[in-house]
């Protein structure tokens, strides 16, 4: 699955290392995905709110679903992420741009789960709305 094909196909994203400062990219790129409709569960032991949601101390935290598991962590805390990953049931892992980690992308797809690496969902869904592909308004 491409990653413009999980931005099309799943709506919950839960954000590992979230940040409600809207100057760094864990906090504008979640920003924009709720922004363009999509929920964001945010992930971040330090804080009790971000953008407005529950913040969660953990991915097994969170009381509902999660499709995407989208990370905001240096590469040495990936493969932790990736275990609650799976052992939430979340359909795929995507590793904001700058963070890779291939040991735990090979577990993850060995768990099912759809992996992006080094790619940032801002960037992937503003390609789509900007193809057309998905409208800019989440209520069309």
């Amino acid at each position: 699955m491409t990653p413009q094909q999980i931005l099309r196909r799943y709506r919950v994203i839960a954000v590992v290392g979230a940040s409600d400062d809207l100057a760094k990219p864990a906090g504008y790129v979640p920003a924009y995905l709720k922004q363009h409709g999509y929920r964001i569960i945010p992930v971040n032991p330090t804080e009790t709110e971000v953008l407005g949601e529950k913040s969660y101390p953990d991915l097994c935290s969170i009381p509902a679903p999660v499709e995407v598991v989208d990370i905001f962590r240096r590469p040495h805390y990936v493969p932790a992420v990736v275990t609650e990953a799976i052992k939430i049931g979340a359909k795929a892992v995507w590793m904001q741009q700058g963070i890779v980690h291939e040991a735990a992308a090979r577990r993850a797809r060995k768990a099912g789960l759809e992996v992006v690496m080094d790619r940032c969902m801002k960037t992937e869904l503003r390609h789509l709305i900007e193809a057309g592909e998905l409208p800019a308004d989440p209520s069309d």
